[in-house]
């Protein structure tokens, strides 16, 4: 699907918005209105243009900041969930295992002073998560 410059436009800040508001209530209708698209033509677009659906970007996102807030340690499982804008435990406990390998409390308890000195946007890259099955980027472990 070849997209117009136009539509690239639109469809990178509608990404942005994910980007800033993960822990909004986002669905695909108000990311359509938000980049002047029908649902449809937004999906189709945007699944072309980033590889992956909206739904999926946003999950990802979402479940990248619940890494974060699990390896402080301060919060439980159910209250990351809430934070990054999940509304079911279970999805969002799904989702997370699916992305990263292992559950929430499983990765919350795990230790993980190991990366504690690391800047935030080296371990960020390091610590993105992918859908099991896909590589990581080269140089990444």
């Amino acid at each position: 699907m070849q997209q117009d410059l136009s539509d690239l436009v639109r469809l990178r800040r509608a990404r942005d918005l994910m980007d800033r508001d993960y822990a909004e209530p986002l669905d695909v209708p108000a990311l359509a209105r938000f980049a002047l698209m029908s649902p449809g033509h937004f999906q189709r677009s945007f699944r072309a243009a980033f590889g992956e659906t909206p739904y999926s970007y946003l999950m990802t996102r979402r479940i990248e900041r619940a890494k974060a807030l699990l390896r402080r340690g301060d919060q439980s499982v159910t209250e990351v969930c809430m934070a990054v804008g999940c509304t079911s435990l279970g999805s969002f406990s799904s989702r997370f295992t699916e992305l990263v390998g292992e559950t929430p409390s499983a990765y919350r308890a795990r230790d993980h002073s190991e990366g504690a000195a690391v800047p935030a946007c080296i371990a960020k890259i390091h610590t993105r998560p992918v859908r099991n099955g896909e590589a990581r980027p080269s140089g990444a472990s």
